[in-house]
C-alpha cells in the first residue's frame, strides 16, 4: 500500500499517513488526526502529513514503565483541590518528558519525517540535494477523546507550531504526549466522564503552511439556532485568533453565498513566523490593522468548504483554515458540539446603562460580581456566581470557569478554546471588548448579554436557561438526571428537572477518603452511615426523587482511599462488587439504607437500586434488610446490567419490584462479551446491536405487563439513536448528564410530537391493566421471541 509520500512502513505501526486512516481511525490517530485524515481523502486542500498513532503513545507509556505510577498519581487527585490538581499534573508531564523515546519509534518517526520533507511535484535535483529535517512542521496532539460530537475537548492538550528538526520533533511529540495531563485535560476529562486509562493521544505531524492569513468557520452559528456561516480571520498566523491574543474580523455569510455582514476589528498584531522558524509578534500599521482580512473570493470559498463539510459529516462543522498566497488549507474540522438553540432568548429587551460591548460568544445571560483575572494566581478568589473578567480566554481557566455566572474578554473571538467550552457549560459569554479589564472593577455588579455581546451596569432584567422540564412535561417520555457528587448538584437543578434517575454512592465515598472496607474493619457502621446521608441530603436538597445505587466498587477502583483492600482481583469486574458484595457485608448495607431512610423522612421519594443483580434471592434479601429498617416508604428497583438479570426479568416482576433501570454499559459489554475498557475491541462495542436492543424491549415489555416502571440509566441513554429506539419501546424515563439534558429532552419531545405513530407503536406492546399470570407472560413471550427478533433486526437495518 502507498501513502502520499512513500511505501508505508511495514513495521511495528507507530506511524500512519493520512491516505491510511478515515474518520472511523479514532481509536488509532485520535479525533483531530481521523478528522484530518477523512478530509485529506476527501480531496479537500490539507497539508501532508501523517500521525504518531494512539498504540504508539500506550508503547511508549509501557516502555518507560510509567503506567502504573501514574494511575496511583492520577487517583488521588481531589478534582475540587486545583492546587493538588496542578502538583500531581505537572509531575506526571515531567515524568513523560524526561522519559527516554523508545529506539524503534523513533526510526519509524524519524523515517516519515524525512519522506515527508519529500513532494512528488519536486525536482529530483531538488530532492537530492535537501537536508530532510530542514522541513517546518506542525506538531499537534490529538486525544482518543477530542474532537467528539459529544465534547469538544477544545484546547485540552497542547501542540507545537515551527518545529524543525529530528530532536526538536521528538520532543515535541513527547510534549504533546504530557499535555494528556494538564490540570485542564485531566479535569475536564473527569468532568466529562472519560476514563484516564481509557484515553490514549496520537500526535498529528503536517507540513507547516506559511501563513498569510488564517482563521475559523463555523458552517452554522454555534451560538444561536440560525444557518449562517460564520467566518472569523486574523492576518498570520492562527494561534493569535485561537489563543484570543487577537480580536478577529467576522463575516456571516448565507448559504447561499450571499456575504450578509461584516465586522472588521483592529487587529494591531499579527503573529508570524521569521527565517529560524520562531514565532514572533509584528505590529500592524492603523491602516492595515483596519483593513479587511479576507476578499470576497476568499470568503466564499471558506463557506464553499465548510458546507462541503457539514455536507459530507451531516453535523455543523467548526473548520480552522490558513490561507498562504492564494492557496486555501484547511488544517482542522471537528462537530460543533453546542448550538445556541439550548438557550431561550427573552421577548424582552433588556433596559439598562450599556458599559461594555464585544462579541457575543457564548448565549444567555447572567448577573454577577466582577472578578478581574491577570495571572492564574488571580483564579482563586473566583467564587460560585462571580463574573469572571480577563485579559483573554484561556484553557487553563476551564477548572474555574464552572464556578463563573459569566465571561467577559478583552481580546478573543468565537473560537478562542475557553469560549467554546463556555458554550458547552452553557456560561454566557462576551469576548472582544478591548476594555473590559481597565472599565471594570472588582466587585462591580453586573449583568451579561451573552444574545447581543452586551455588558450593563448592576443587576437588571434576567432570562433564563428554559427549564428542561417545562420541554418535556408534556412528553410521556420522561427526563431524569445522573449525579454523583454533591458540588454538582446545584449546577445539575439548574436544568429544571426534578428526579434523580441515577445517584452512585462512589463519588460520596471517595469525597470521604474512607473506603468501605475501613468502616468495616474498624466496625465504623455509624461514620459510614453519616458519610452517605451527608452525601445524599446535600444532593436531595434540589431534587424530589432520587433513585439511589447501593455501593458498588471493584477492587481495582479507589486504591487511595483509606482500608482499601490491597490485593485486586484478577477480574475485577467478574468480582466480589455490586449487590453481592453489600450482602455479604449486611452491616455496610444496612449503613446505606438507614441512611437513605433518614434523607426519606425529610420529605424526599428514595428509590433504593441494586446493581449487579444475577438472582432473585439477592433481591429477597434485600428487601428483608428494608423491612429490617422499616423502610417501607422506600421504592425497590433493580439494574439490568447482566445477562441473568434480563432472563429473570418476569421473576423479579412476581417478587414485586418497582422499578428497572438499564445499565448498558456493562450488559453490552456481558452480552457481546467484549471488555469496554480494551481499546483492541472497541469497534465492536456497540449498544445498538441487535441482541442489546432485543433485551432492552424484552424487558420493557415483561415490565410494562406488570406495572413496573421503566428506565435507562447506561451512557447509551444519552445517544440520540438509542433514544429513539426506547422512546418508541416505550420506556417510561431516560437518564442522562445535565449537560446533555437539554439536547435529549428536546429530542424526546421532537420524536413524540413529530411521530403520528408513537400511541400506536406503543400499543403494540398490548399493554393491560392487570398483571398477566407469569405462564400466560411464558407463552406469549415464546409466540412472539421470532416475530420480535425480525422486527428488531428490520429497525437496525433501517437505521434506528
Amino acid at each position: 500500500m502507498q501513502n502520499q509520500k512513500g511505501t508505508v512502513p511495514q513495521d511495528s505501526g507507530f506511524v500512519r499517513w493520512f491516505s491510511e486512516l478515515n474518520k472511523n481511525s479514532i481509536s488509532v490517530a485520535g479525533g483531530k488526526g481521523a478528522n484530518l485524515a477523512e478530509i485529506y481523502n476527501l480531496r479537500v486542500p490539507v497539508p501532508p502529513g501523517f500521525v504518531i498513532t494512539a498504540q504508539a503513545y500506550n508503547y511508549f507509556i509501557e516502555k518507560a514503565g510509567l503506567k502504573n505510577k501514574m494511575k496511583e498519581m492520577l487517583d488521588e487527585i481531589d478534582y475540587e483541590n486545583t492546587k493538588q490538581l496542578d502538583e500531581i499534573t505537572k509531575k506526571l508531564r515531567e515524568m513523560i518528558v524526561s522519559s527516554e523515546f523508545p529506539t524503534e519509534m523513533r526510526r519509524e518517526v524519524i523515517g516519515a519525517y524525512e519522506d515527508l520533507a519529500g513532494d512528488k511535484d519536486t525536482p529530483v535535483y531538488e530532492l537530492l540535494r535537501r537536508i530532510p529535517e530542514h522541513i517546518f512542521v506542525a506538531v499537534r496532539s490529538s486525544a482518543t477523546a477530542e474532537d467528539l460530537e459529544d465534547a469538544s475537548f477544545a484546547g485540552q492538550q497542547d501542540s507545537f507550531l515551527n518545529i524543525k528538526g529530528t530532536e526538536n520533533l521528538i520532543e515535541a511529540i513527547k510534549k504533546c504526549f504530557a499535555s494528556l495531563f494538564t490540570s485542564r485535560a485531566t479535569y475536564y476529562r473527569h468532568k466529562k466522564g472519560f476514563k484516564h486509562e481509557e484515553t490514549s493521544l496520537a500526535v498529528v505531524v503536517q507540513k507547516m503552511v506559511d501563513s498569510d492569513k488564517s482563521g475559523v468557520v463555523f458552517s452554522k452559528d454555534p451560538s444561536y439556532d440560525n444557518d449562517n456561516v460564520i467566518i472569523e480571520s486574523v492576518f498570520g498566523l492562527g494561534v493569535g485568533i485561537v489563543s484570543g491574543m487577537i480580536t478577529p474580523d467576522k463575516y456571516l455569510v448565507s448559504r447561499d453565498f450571499e456575504i450578509t455582514d461584516r465586522k472588521i476589528s483592529d487587529k494591531k498584531i499579527a503573529l508570524t513566523r521569521n527565517a529560524g522558524g520562531e514565532e514572533v509578534e509584528v505590529k500592524l500599521t492603523s491602516e492595515k490593522s483596519h483593513s479587511p482580512v479576507l476578499n470576497n473570493l476568499e470568503i466564499k470559498k471558506l463557506a464553499e468548504l465548510a458546507l462541503k463539510l457539514e455536507f459530507h459529516y451531516n453535523k455543523p462543522q467548526d473548520i480552522e483554515f490558513a490561507i498562504e498566497g492564494k492557496d486555501v488549507y484547511i488544517v482542522q474540522t471537528r462537530a460543533i458540539t453546542t448550538i445556541g438553540k439550548n438557550i431561550e432568548r427573552s421577548s424582552e429587551e433588556i433596559k439598562g446603562e450599556e458599559i461594555l460591548s464585544g462579541l457575543a460568544a457564548s448565549p444567555g445571560v447572567a448577573s454577577g460580581k466582577v472578578k478581574i483575572v491577570h495571572t492564574l494566581d488571580d483564579l482563586q478568589k473566583i467564587e460560585t456566581g462571580d463574573v469572571l473578567v480577563t485579559k483573554m480566554t484561556n484553557p487553563d481557566m476551564v477548572v474555574t470557569m464552572q464556578k463563573s455566572s459569566a465571561i467577559i474578554t478583552d481580546e478573543g473571538g468565537l473560537t478562542a478554546h475557553a469560549a467554546i467550552v463556555s458554550r458547552e457549560m452553557g456560561i454566557p459569554c462576551i469576548v472582544g471588548t478591548h476594555e473590559a479589564t481597565k472599565k471594570l472593577n472588582d466587585g462591580d455588579i453586573v449583568t451579561v448579554d451573552g444574545f447581543n455581546g452586551k455588558v450593563y451596569a448592576g443587576k437588571v432584567g434576567e432570562t433564563r436557561k428554559k427549564e428542561v422540564d417545562e420541554v418535556t412535561e408534556n412528553t410521556k417520555t420522561k427526563l431524569k438526571v445522573m449525579i454523583d457528587l454533591p458540588s454538582f448538584a446545584e449546577r445539575a437543578s439548574k436544568t429544571g428537572l426534578k428526579s434523580v434517575g441515577l445517584l452512585r454512592l462512589e463519588g460520596i465515598i471517595a469525597e470521604s477518603g474512607k473506603h468501605p472496607n475501613y468502616f468495616l474493619q474498624h466496625k465504623k457502621f455509624e461514620d459510614y452511615e453519616k458519610v452517605i446521608y451527608r452525601g445524599v441530603h446535600e444532593i436531595a436538597k434540589y431534587f424530589d426523587e432520587l433513585w439511589v445505587r447501593t455501593s458498588d466498587i471493584r477492587s481495582d477502583e479507589f486504591q487511595n482511599l483509606e482500608g482499601a483492600p490491597k490485593e485486586k482481583e484478577a477480574n475485577p469486574m467478574l468480582g466480589n462488587h455490586g449487590i453481592r458484595y453489600s450482602l455479604k457485608h449486611p452491616e455496610l448495607l444496612k449503613a446505606e439504607l438507614n441512611a437513605l431512610k433518614k434523607v426519606s423522612s425529610e420529605g424526599k421519594k428514595i428509590g433504593v437500586m441494586m446493581p449487579q443483580v444475577i438472582s432473585v434471592d439477592e433481591l429477597k434479601k434485600t428487601k428483608e434488610h428494608l423491612k429490617e429498617i422499616d423502610f417501607g416508604d422506600a421504592k425497590v428497583g433493580v439494574m439490568i446490567e447482566t445477562p441473568a438479570a434480563v432472563q429473570l426479568i418476569k421473576d423479579f416482576c412476581m417478587e414485586g419490584i418497582d422499578f428497572i433501570s438499564f445499565g448498558t454499559n456493562d450488559l453490552t459489554q456481558y452480552m457481546l462479551a467484549i471488555d469496554r475498557g480494551n481499546e483492541e475491541v472497541q469497534d465492536l462495542y456497540n449498544e445498538m446491536n441487535p441482541a442489546i436492543l432485543y433485551q432492552l424491549e424484552y424487558v420493557i415489555r415483561v415490565a410494562k405487563r406488570n406495572g413496573v416502571e421503566t428506565s435507562i440509566c447506561g451512557q447509551a441513554g444519552s445517544k440520540k439513536e438509542m433514544v429513539k429506539f426506547l422512546v418508541e419501546k416505550g420506556i417510561d424515563s431516560i437518564s442522562v448528564n445535565a449537560d446533555a439534558a437539554r439536547e435529549i429532552g428536546e429530542y424526546i419531545a421532537e420524536l413524540e410530537r413529530t411521530d403520528k405513530n408513537i400511541e400506536d407503536g406503543k400499543a403494540e406492546l398490548k399493554l393491560i391493566d392487570e398483571p398477566m399470570p407469569v405462564e400466560d407472560l411464558q407463552d406469549d413471550d415464546d409466540k412472539m421471541g421470532e416475530e420480535q427478533t425480525e422486527k428488531v433486526n428490520e429497525e437496525i437495518n433501517l437505521g434506528l
